[in-house]
């Protein structure tokens, strides 16, 4: 026998409202795509502090075709991203927006979170055929916008923040790279914190590791550029069987949660310590609950939380798929199943939570 269930009373103003909601992420959806465009372009670099400037003006100075410029621009003052003059038909980047949008040295720098959006999105596809089977999708299948992407987002903030807070909230590790330490930096991608510890620290030397090649490669091509590949080596490896001991240091940024066997990495990191030495894990700021993430930050973590970082920690051994927005009371749960006795919050910032572990 089939129950009919009563028909449920529609909200019109309700349904209204989700509609036209919807309708401002899908203008946010092609939005990234224009910000990636405008970046890889120009036009932001051409824009800013230049004052109004006419479709005309900026696709000369770009050397683009005016009426895709004219296109963008208006897409860009639909979103807030410009201002627009009615009366002279040119646009303004406020300064405000040019730094975001421009300035790779500030820790508010955007267009890689952008382009990693981007190819987030280009991949998807392949992310619902993996949904679909519960199938894995590693790291290193993705599309060169990801890989980028992700290193042009993190850098700023590690620039911003690593060397003058982050490793001095950490009990005596400055001291010890002052005087010459060992350190390694698990899961390194292009090298970019490796290479800034490296650079800050000339009396120590550093072992980077990544399983992807591709990044490694990367990585040492910007160790000699930076004049500090003497000093630090690069190492296609992966998190559990990296090579060395005896480390005084061992740096994960961005990368614990997008492992399969977090555990197994972390016991391989403590027996890889000197007796004395510090484990430092930077994750992304989450709170211990789902509620504690609904908001704008923990949405675009979780965002890529199911299309890049649960299916890389699925397509591993293990698969135990922590996520982006783990949070500290799993993270510490790694940490002490693999052995630290000591863990504690170190350091913060809007997104980034840093901690600190110890045998």
């Amino acid at each position: 026998m089939t129950t009919i269930e009563p028909a449920v009373e529609i909200d019109g103003d309700k349904l209204q409202q989700f509609v036209f909601r919807a309708v401002e992420e899908v203008g946010a959806t092609l939005g990234a795509a224009l910000v990636v465009m405008g970046d890889k372009l120009g036009l932001y670099r051409a824009l800013a502090g230049a004052g109004a400037l006419s479709p005309g003006a900026l696709a000369e100075r770009t050397g683009t075709a005016e009426r895709y410029v004219r296109e963008w621009l208006n897409a860009q003052a639909a979103g807030g991203y410009v201002e627009y003059d009615p009366d002279s038909g040119r646009y303004t980047l406020p300064p405000e927006h040019a730094v975001a949008l421009t300035d790779p040295d500030s820790p508010a720098y955007l267009p890689g979170f952008f382009q990693m959006a981007l190819g987030s999105a280009t991949d998807s596809p392949k992310i619902v055929e993996a949904a679909r089977s519960g199938a894995g999708f590693g790291w290193h299948e993705h599309v060169h916008d990801v890989h980028d992407g992700c290193e042009r987002f993190f850098r700023p903030g590690y620039n911003a923040h690593l060397v003058d807070e982050w490793l001095p909230a950490l009990d005596g590790v400055v001291d010890k790279l002052r005087r010459g330490a060992r350190v390694a930096d698990v899961g390194c991608g292009h090298g970019s914190s490796t290479i800034l510890m490296a650079r800050a620290f000339p009396g120590s030397t550093f072992d980077g590791s990544d399983y992807h090649d591709g990044s490694i490669a990367t990585a040492r091509r910007r160790a000699t550029e930076a004049g500090v590949d003497g000093r630090v080596r690069f190492r296609a490896e992966p998190a559990a069987a990296y090579s060395g001991s005896g480390y005084d240091l061992v740096t994960m940024f961005d990368c614990l949660h997008d492992l399969g066997d977090p555990v197994g990495a972390a016991r391989h990191v403590r027996g890889t310590l000197a007796p004395d030495g510090t484990w430092m894990i930077v994750e992304p700021q989450a709170g211990d609950r789902v509620e504690d993430n609904l908001n704008p930050v923990g949405r675009a973590y979780y965002a890529f939380s199911t299309l890049l970082c649960t299916p890389a920690s699925l397509s591993q051994d293990v698969g135990l798929a922590l996520g982006a927005q783990a949070g500290e009371a799993r993270i510490r749960d790694v940490a002490e199943a693999a052995g630290f006795t000591r863990f504690r919050r170190a350091a913060e910032t809007p997104f980034n939570l840093v901690f600190e572990a110890r045998p």
